[in-house]
């Protein structure tokens, strides 16, 4: 078993470089196989503002994910998947894999962005949950319950993304009662879907982060009802592929996993920590 991303975003996103650019940095990171995930579209009234395709852009992703299986075949196995948001519309074409991620908050008529900037999150609590920073996590963590029942998703991207500007409490207390009880209820809702959670290492490579997402006391607390797990860089360069997977692998051994789930063309199978670690 080698190496495997199943979180990568190119040009057809938010991602700085080109599907097959992608491909060559995964062949040069000792990938055996790489998924792609770009930001599927939106419903309205949201407008993408380029980090999610657009309806005329999808047609043109598939071709050419297509086109990279069939040229890189006997050199690294590709699958083609799509990161579903919360307010996606319903697919019209089969996806290898699907990710399901929240990435906004309905309030006030309005989407409200979870990560686009610490300056944006701080309006947001400020103009629509009074100053009460607990307020829009519960209300994240409302959706993010949600999100496998509506987009189908195999595997919960980025779990706690609403933490992601929150390193050392900037915003809010991740050991109070409040985030307690709506972080792990909404853990306990995707695990009645049985998805998988990834271990995504993305906002470290972009430096927002210095630990991956979710946080060791969300993995314990999957770990400890019997959650599986996934390792991804939410990589959006050729040069993030792996980014960080030996510290991500390394926090899940910490909370008590001994397996990593990776996608086959038998579908997701379970895999030794050491022997995906080891390449």
């Amino acid at each position: 078993m080698k190496l495997q991303n199943l979180h990568t975003h190119t040009v057809f996103g938010d991602g700085k470089n080109t599907p097959e650019e992608m491909v060559q940095g995964a062949i040069r990171a000792g990938c055996s196989s790489l998924g792609f995930s770009e930001h599927s579209e939106l419903l309205p009234p949201h407008h993408p503002e380029g980090w999610a395709m657009t309806a005329d852009a999808v047609p043109a992703y598939r071709k050419e994910i297509q086109r990279l299986k069939e040229a890189y075949q006997g050199t690294l196995e590709i699958f083609l998947g799509l990161e579903l948001d919360f307010d996606t519309p319903p697919l019209t074409s089969p996806y290898d894999y699907l990710i399901g991620s929240t990435h906004l908050v309905w309030k006030d008529g309005l989407y409200l962005s979870v990560d686009e900037s610490p300056a944006a999150f701080a309006q947001s609590v400020r103009e629509h949950f009074g100053g009460d920073s607990l307020a829009f996590v519960e209300a994240y963590y409302q959706r993010e319950a949600r999100v496998a029942e509506k987009t189908g998703c195999q595997i919960a991207g980025h779990f706690d993304l609403v933490t992601k500007f929150n390193e050392g409490g900037r915003f809010f207390d991740e050991t109070h009662p409040r985030y307690i009880h709506a972080s792990i209820e909404a853990l306990e809702s995707l695990l009645q879907q049985d998805v998988i959670f990834e271990i995504n290492t993305g906002a470290i490579s972009r430096g927002y982060r210095t630990s991956p997402y979710p946080s060791p006391f969300l993995l314990k607390a999957l770990c400890e009802r019997g959650g599986r797990i996934c390792v991804t860089s939410d990589s959006h360069s050729a040069e993030t592929i792996t980014f960080a997977f030996p510290q991500a692998v390394e926090l899940a051994r910490s909370c008590g996993f001994r397996e990593v789930w990776v996608l086959t063309q038998n579908g997701f199978q379970a895999a030794s920590l050491s022997e995906f670690s080891e390449g």
